[in-house]
């Protein structure tokens, strides 16, 4: 049996290129460069049927180690949790009130770019404490 090399975290949602701009700012990650033949994005974006004009949108990780995140949009709304979420790692190694504390700043910071908080999940005796969120569209991630 073949091994994966690679994968992609496809991300369901009514505004891609919105949706993708805020995990990009989440991640550290960034735009890649459009296809050959167009300048920018928009130029591609345009070049599509206008059925298919916003459709689409992705994010990479600058040093090729995270998945690529791809975003496309669907005719539905989002309707209950769900069934998968990331978990931003900015406490990894930390417990207590530093914990605590490196999950409130990064909190802080994403606020402003549309993020929501959730709550706030104390240590108990099996896990660290972890604080849920949600991104702009309203699709669940920890803090952690």
């Amino acid at each position: 049996m073949a091994s994966v090399k690679q994968f992609q975290v496809t991300f369901d949602c009514a505004e891609p290129e919105r949706v993708a701009r805020f995990w990009c700012e989440v991640l550290g990650y960034v735009v890649p460069p459009p296809p050959e033949g167009f300048a920018t994005w928009g130029d591609f974006d345009r070049a599509l049927p206008p059925e298919d004009q916003g459709s689409a949108f992705a994010c990479v990780d600058p040093s090729g180690v995270g998945p690529r995140l791809f975003f496309q949009r669907v005719p539905e709304g989002k309707v209950a949790k769900n069934r998968l979420h990331l978990d931003v790692r900015v406490g990894t190694g930390l417990v207590g009130e530093e914990r605590l504390a490196a999950l409130e700043a990064e909190c802080a910071r994403l606020l402003p770019l549309g993020a929501t908080r959730v709550r706030l999940l104390l240590a108990d005796e099996d896990n660290e404490s972890c604080l849920v969120m949600q991104d702009v569209e309203g699709n669940e991630f920890c803090l952690d």
